[in-house]
């Protein structure tokens, strides 16, 4: 009997993508769902009670939530092409490298493109200071994950596509090859990936889309004019 793989997602989010670039990198056919996040589906609410947000994968009929833990269920479910090393060690620093993203970069990001203006210049200073961690775990890796893409690559999406657009849709300058020569030449080689770039959203539509809902940024007048 053949696997029923779901993906609820929208199209621009930087978490749903993440489940569709890891069934990508694995080979695993799925049906992607388009989800309205103004107006959420009956669907996406039986399938996402608590938390009622993309993405969730559903395999089968069972339901999983949250990107970070798609990625697990996904390499720990189709063994073929692992994203995560069998070494605990290594597992363990990619969680950690992974929720230091999500928890820590990404609203140090926002904030920085798009937070108030008299706190502009300390907020650019805390997200420069933390791409400054992701740019020392690179070391001399082609990846995060060694050779190959690995789960830490494909939760850091939001660093290697999802900060450009951030950046040119606010007016801010965050990720200078003057300042993050790894973490740029890291991003180069990520979005080269076929299973990565089929799965990026259209840039400009991205850039639309940004600064309709967001307005161009408080940066803009320190950086430059767009």
């Amino acid at each position: 009997m053949a696997e029923e793989v779901l993906v609820f997602g929208a199209w621009g989010s930087p978490f749903s993508r993440r489940v569709e670039m890891a069934l990508k990198l694995k080979g695993i056919e799925y049906k992607y769902i388009e989800e309205d996040i103004t107006n959420k589906s009956p669907s996406l609410l039986k399938y996402n009670p608590v938390h009622k947000k993309i993405p969730v994968l559903v395999h089968n009929g069972k339901p999983v939530a949250e990107s970070l833990v798609i990625l697990e269920y996904i390499d720990e479910t189709w063994k073929d092409s692992p994203i995560l090393s069998k070494d605990p060690s290594e597992r363990a620093n990619a969680r950690f490298w992974a929720k230091f993203i999500d928890e820590k970069c990404l609203p140090a990001i926002f904030k920085a493109c798009w937070g108030e203006e008299k706190e502009h210049e300390k907020a650019l200073e805390e997200a420069t200071e933390l791409l400054q961690f992701l740019e020392n775990e690179l070391k001399e890796k082609r990846y995060f994950g060694g050779e190959t893409v690995g789960l830490l690559d494909i939760a850091a999406n939001i660093i290697g596509y999802w900060l450009g657009v951030f950046e040119e849709a606010s007016g801010t300058e965050l990720l200078t090859r003057e300042k993050f020569p790894k973490l740029c030449n890291w991003a180069n080689e990520f979005v080269s990936v076929s299973a990565i770039k089929e799965n990026l959203p259209p840039r400009e539509k991205l850039i639309a889309y940004l600064r309709n809902r967001f307005g161009v940024g408080t940066a803009s007048k320190y950086t430059r004019h767009l």
